[in-house]
């Protein structure tokens, strides 16, 4: 039997950021549970240059528990390592290299525990996933969800192991991202007047995104669960202009949305498209009618909040031993399972203070307390169903 620590060392050494293949990985998975009996499934992209792993164990019916972790990394360029990045480094306790934390630590720890799940009188199945682009927009799991929803038997609940230093967590903002392209008209910027300023109609719209900003920050929608306790917005890249004395033509920009429970991502962006559409075009149109603005999804996802007396919740608290129940900023694919029908709650090894960063690690105390979350599930999951 391999250990979580042994298998970590061999998923880091997997360079696995979004802009490339996942396969390598997989397939190490695809054979580590085949070897050990299990049966296994690839769930491709179009392109097949990357893939989920779904797998199965235990009893045949509906409902059991999946575990749930994502393969890719985010990118180590621009970063100053101390350590090679790919390759597993141990010092003082700590285990370091990309992903060890986000979230290669949980996924080595799930196939670390399935020679002991296999060897346990499961009374429920035991479901495992391994998904692809999750830090590009939670992209792979779709398809997995898709394929999970054309079958009859599908998990009851869904732990995704991200990193909370194993803390309890039910609950994270959603997010929408989207691109704003606005056409306007060029001219010599001594005729100002007889162009159409793209630049200055996109600032119009960034202005107007920070008073929504504003409004949905009052007190009154706040939700102390959650950090921020409100709906954001924030425009994060703005391109646009070729010279100083030309009237530009062109800007685009991208401004995403990260939403409480009660806030709509989409009816914010919708928002802003109506006072596009009601207050800027026609006065840009009567001078160009070409002008125009438009805008593109780039990325979502849902938010995710369970609730704190649900099978998925008391669960959790069960293996954590806690009822301290709380919130992450960041997203996960949660959301996407939730709304799926498979209520999902999120927990796992690891701190997202050490994620994306240079010198990511994860501690060798917080693998083996993962390891013991894990088999105390085991133990749960042999409980009787009557």
């Amino acid at each position: 039997m391999l250990t979580s620590r042994q298998l970590l060392e061999t998923l880091v050494a997997f360079d696995t950021t979004s802009r490339e293949s996942n396969l390598a990985l997989i397939d190490f998975a695809w054979r580590y549970l085949t070897d050990l009996g299990v049966s296994c499934e690839l769930i491709h992209n179009a392109e097949r240059s990357k893939a989920n792993l779904y797998a199965r164990l235990g009893p045949a019916g509906d409902g059991g528990v999946m575990l749930s972790g994502h393969s890719d990394v985010v990118p180590v360029e621009g970063q100053k390592w101390s350590v090679p990045p790919f390759t597993l480094t141990e010092r003082d306790g700590k285990l370091y290299g990309r992903g060890t934390a986000d979230m290669k630590g949980y996924i080595a720890c799930m196939l670390a525990a399935v020679p002991h799940f296999l060897a346990q009188p499961l009374t429920q199945p035991l479901h495992l996933a391994i998904t692809y682009d999750e830090e590009v927009g939670c992209v792979g799991v779709r398809t997995l969800l898709d394929a999970l929803a054309q079958r009859a038997e599908k998990p009851a609940i869904c732990l995704i192991g991200e990193p909370t230093e194993l803390q309890p967590v039910l609950g994270h903002k959603g997010k929408l991202g989207v691109r704003c392209e606005v056409k306007g008209a060029a001219c010599h910027s001594a005729y100002a007047p007889q162009g159409v300023n793209a630049i200055e109609y996109a600032a119009k719209l960034i202005h107007r995104l920070t008073a929504i900003g504003e409004r949905l920050s009052q007190p009154q929608r706040q939700d102390a669960r959650f950090d921020p306790p409100f709906t954001t917005v924030q425009t994060g890249t703005i391109n646009g202009g070729t010279a100083l004395n030309i009237v530009p033509a062109e800007c685009t920009f991208d401004f995403e949305v990260r939403t409480l429970p009660h806030d709509s991502a989409q009816a914010i962006a919708d928002e802003l498209e109506n006072f596009a559409q009601t207050a800027l075009l026609p006065p840009m149109r009567a001078i160009a009618p070409e002008s125009g603005i438009r805008f593109y999804p780039i990325s979502g996802y849902p938010g995710l909040f369970t609730d704190k007396e649900s099978a998925a919740a008391q669960l959790i608290a069960y293996l954590t031993q806690s009822t301290d129940f709380s919130t992450v900023a960041f997203g996960t694919e949660g959301g996407l399972f939730h709304q799926a029908g498979i209520p999902s709650v999120i927990c796992g090894p690891g701190s997202m203070a050490q994620g994306h960063k240079p010198d990511e690690f994860i501690s060798v105390a917080q693998l083996d307390a993962c390891d013991a979350m894990l088999a105390r599930l085991a133990g749960w999951m042999c409980r009787s169903l009557s």
